[in-house]
């Protein structure tokens, strides 16, 4: 059967997304000799990956999603394996109708709104977790920081239960790097976004002391104030690592009262940021999990909430999508200017912007960064865009906005974090273990193959929606129901195995001298 609605029905072989497309999806693996329909098979096609519909000349656009997706580099028959070894990528060039698409957001009424049960904190500002972060300047002082943060051990925590840990938030960088650079600029916004990340009660930055990221600059810089929940300190002046290691304990014992007279109050969503993240993708990624998402993105927003699509490499050749939802032609052009940085920026390194998908999204059935992109960008529904936002700056508007980061998972996820995100959604085909802190992170498998052998990982199966013929909006609202829970507290598959003290990754850029 050759699917063509929007939601593929469980008994569908052959997935056509759009009637405008020429290639489908299959649900299962094929053999040349197959007949489907009316479609012969000619080649082995593997699950997951695309099919020819009709005959597509040699130079002839591909489509998937009524979209290009590349370009025929030999002729392909109807019934065709279509892959890598006959899809070509071309610089993406879209046409671009800015706000064509933008519509108001319908916020529910604040007494209509779901809520959960959030950490407030005397800002206003609303936490999901109550960690104590302890955040180095420098590789230098990586040691201590750790050494600090492995003291307070499950048991040494276990007269502060309204605690949820003592992170250490460690890098491997801060110094050779010019100090009026993108580098410094984003280094020194992920440490201040984490300081003042609502999950975080209490902090304590750690410095070696002739740093070229000096932690004084930065508070002068961001206006932050020492006091007894943010404290500071530097190796040289403690006189060396092992005194100030003791130091520091010390200081985070005196933290840890204060910390725990915090407890979790009944608030609306409107306190959620979510950072939309997908991380190990496949051709089902598009289909199920990034939709799904998307329309719990949308349900949060209606609730008055934030969310945060990232990783500007992945919505490559998809950005007409989100200019056209764009608020204003200023928004709209804001994100474009993001896309020309990063096409220079690969360019001057020797790499190409479909340098991405990883081996990994090819084996799972996708082919070029722009059939990436169009699944990815799924993840934000279908709400206005509201902004586009620098790495880890901080996001003061609601709705849905955009954060440019690299594609890798961990720098794009840590600027989000850095940028305000109090929570975050991941959606995976081939399997990610990830997992961040201060911000918890729930996972979301693509297809059912891989959650079952990956259940211990993937807190939602997406995979029903072509299984089982389980609609968008009911894994949507699943995973909205999953987030309000987790951010009240319940913890996440990978809060659960110990994930997240190595995944902070500050995004470095520049040359180390």
């Amino acid at each position: 059967m050759i699917a063509t609605a929007d939601k593929p029905g469980s008994s569908s072989v052959i997935i056509q997304l759009n009637a405008q497309d020429n290639v489908a999806i299959c649900s299962r693996g094929l053999a040349p000799g197959e007949a489907i329909d009316n479609l012969n098979v000619k080649s082995v096609v593997p699950r997951g990956h695309k099919i020819a519909l009709t005959g597509i000349a040699e130079g002839q656009a591909v489509r998937k999603y009524a979209q290009i997706i590349g370009y025929a580099s030999q002729p392909i028959a109807a019934g065709d394996h279509v892959h890598t070894h006959n899809l070509a990528f071309q610089t993406s060039a879209p046409e671009h109708t800015f706000c064509a698409e933008r519509r108001e957001t319908e916020l529910l009424p604040a007494d209509q709104r779901e809520t959960f049960e959030g950490y407030v904190r005397a800002d206003g500002r609303v936490g999901t977790r109550n960690y104590i972060a302890v955040i180095t300047s420098v590789n230098c002082s990586a040691t201590a920081g750790r050494l600090i943060a492995e003291h307070f051990t499950p048991e040494a925590l276990s007269a502060y239960p309204n605690v949820d840990g003592v992170a250490a938030f460690v890098h491997g960088t801060g110094c050779a790097m010019a100090a009026n650079s993108e580098g410094m600029d984003n280094l020194q916004r992920v440490m201040w976004g984490y300081a003042k990340n609502p999950n975080c009660a209490g902090v304590l930055m750690v410095g070696l002391g002739c740093e070229a990221n000096q932690i004084d600059f930065l508070l002068d810089i961001y206006g932050i104030e020492r006091g007894p929940l943010f404290r500071t300190m530097n190796i040289q002046l403690m006189g060396g690592l092992r005194k100030t290691v003791d130091a520091g304990i010390g200081i985070i014992k005196e933290m840890l009262p204060h910390a725990n007279e915090e407890t979790r109050q009944t608030v609306d969503a409107s306190h959620l940021t979510l950072a939309l993240q997908c991380g190990g993708s496949d051709a089902w990624s598009g289909v199920t999990a990034n939709p799904a998402l998307g329309h719990a993105s949308d349900l949060l927003i209606r609730n008055g909430g934030t969310a945060v699509l990232a990783e500007t490499p992945e919505i490559y050749g998809a950005e007409h999508l989100l200019t056209s939802r764009a608020r204003d032609e200023k928004t709209a052009r804001k994100l474009l200017e993001r896309i020309a940085w990063w096409e220079d920026y690969t360019r001057i390194n020797g790499g190409s912007m479909d340098n991405n998908p990883s081996p990994g999204n090819k084996a799972g059935g996708l082919t070029t960064i722009l059939e990436k992109s169009l699944g990815a960008v799924a993840k934000s529904g279908t709400q206005r865009l509201e902004g586009v936002y620098r790495y880890g700056e901080p996001i003061d508007r609601k709705g849905f906005v955009f954060m440019d980061s690299p594609g890798y998972d961990p720098a794009s996820i840590t600027g989000e974090i850095a940028s305000g995100c109090n929570i975050a959604a991941f959606t995976t085909g081939r399997g990610s273990v990830f997992g961040s802190k201060p911000a918890p992170c729930i996972k979301i498998a693509t297809n059912s193959e891989m959650y079952n052998r990956m259940s211990d990982d993937m807190d939602i199966n997406a995979g029903t929606i072509v299984d089982e013929g389980a609609s968008i909006e009911d894994v949507g609202e699943q995973i909205f129901r999953l987030l309000l829970d987790v951010a009240s507290g319940k913890p996440s598959l990978s809060e659960a195995q110990g994930l997240g003290d190595y995944e902070f990754v500050p995004w470095q850029i520049g040359a180390v001298m």
